[in-house]
């Protein structure tokens, strides 16, 4: 599968980050890139859309969680859409299913990312 990004904002302000494809070390720096430009936007929450994400790696990992970084200290908050199997495994096996707020849907992540 090809990797494709695309970032979109609500009418209240929430940036999603849609992602598909291998999120790897290639791939990362475009993540990074959309994600930093949020930021620098003076976003406060955002949505990465991983529902057409396959395969993560330690790179895209440390982005996601640079993400998380930026914004706690404004009182940001950033959440994930994730539905492979293979993906969501790796977010338990590292841990970083207790750091990030993981919903199997577009629509739970926008509810989940205003509470």
């Amino acid at each position: 599968m090809e990797f494709n990004i695309q970032t979109d904002r609500t009418p209240d302000g929430v940036v999603i980050i849609e992602v598909a494809g291998e999120l790897d070390l290639y791939t990362a720096p475009r993540l990074k890139e959309a994600l930093l430009a949020a930021l620098e936007d003076g976003v406060l929450r955002v949505v990465v859309d991983m529902s057409g994400v396959h395969f993560i790696d330690s790179s895209a990992l440390g982005v996601l969680i640079g993400g998380v970084k930026r914004l706690k200290p404004k009182d940001g908050k950033l959440v994930l859409v994730s539905v492979d199997e293979n993906v969501n495994w790796i977010f338990q096996i590292t841990g970083l299913n207790s750091v990030f707020d993981i919903f199997s849907t577009r629509e739970e992540a926008l509810a989940g990312v205003a509470a």
